[in-house]
């Protein structure tokens, strides 16, 4: 207990003695990065906040700004990527605010573990994420069409659409390659997805938002999807 209240104090001691404003003025001057905020980080190093085309970003400098350091922290006893994790949180939005009425929806099983996904048809990682997703049981994808790689190949969105079965008709396209037989020239939501996509700094395909707000750009492994999407439930 001494050795747990000697600790604390002792980082209470660090905090009390980072120059803020001098890391502030150091990370703006190196990076050129307009610098949002400033806190206590893992190792007793401290967490510079700072925002990007991608949402908010983070690096990490000593208690007087002698040294930046860019990259991610792991935890290695647990295998946890501390940046990730503190990223997804930074990032997070409301699930409920997003318009699902554009999505297409696909349902498998009872469907109660949610998932949102902004990605492009023509994606390579998208396609592979794909793959991935054909093993997950009891969930609910709302897919966001977001043709950016290839958007002279946006009729394909379009077409997923107007499709009688919109989940056939992604899976088709987004897995198989596909292309739907269906007119692209209904009302669709493709352009408004489009815009939603880049106002909420989406920069990556595949983009995931699961039901607790958190965000992760890019694809994940099979374990890594699964254990997020029960965390996000819970």
């Amino acid at each position: 207990m001494l050795k747990a209240i000697t600790a604390l104090l002792l980082f209470a001691a660090v905090v009390a003695h980072a120059d803020e404003a001098r890391i502030r003025k150091v990370v703006e001057e190196k990076t050129g990065a307009k610098v949002e905020g400033v806190q206590p980080g893992p190792l007793g190093l401290f967490e510079v906040r700072f925002r990007s085309s991608s949402g908010v970003r983070v690096l990490y400098t000593d208690a007087e700004a002698t040294h930046i350091f860019f990259g991610k922290v792991y935890e290695v006893s647990t295998d946890r990527d501390i940046t990730d994790e503190r990223l997804r949180k930074l990032n997070a939005i409301k699930f409920g605010d997003l318009p699902l009425d554009q999505a297409v929806k696909i349902q498998r099983g009872k469907g109660t573990r949610v998932l949102a996904m902004f990605s492009d048809p023509h994606c390579p990682a998208c396609k592979q994420f794909e793959q991935t997703l054909q093993k997950v049981n009891d969930i609910t994808l709302y897919v966001f069409m977001f043709p950016v790689i290839r958007p002279e190949l946006v009729a394909h969105s379009r077409s997923v659409w107007c499709s009688p079965d919109r989940a056939k008709a992604w899976i088709d396209l987004a897995l198989n390659g596909k292309t739907p037989a269906a007119s692209a020239s209904c009302p669709n939501p493709v352009e408004k997805n489009v815009a939603l996509g880049q106002s909420l700094g989406v920069n990556a395909t595949p983009t995931l938002v699961f039901a607790n707000g958190e965000r992760v750009g890019g694809s994940l492994q099979l374990a890594d999807l699964t254990e997020l999407l029960d965390q996000a439930k819970r």
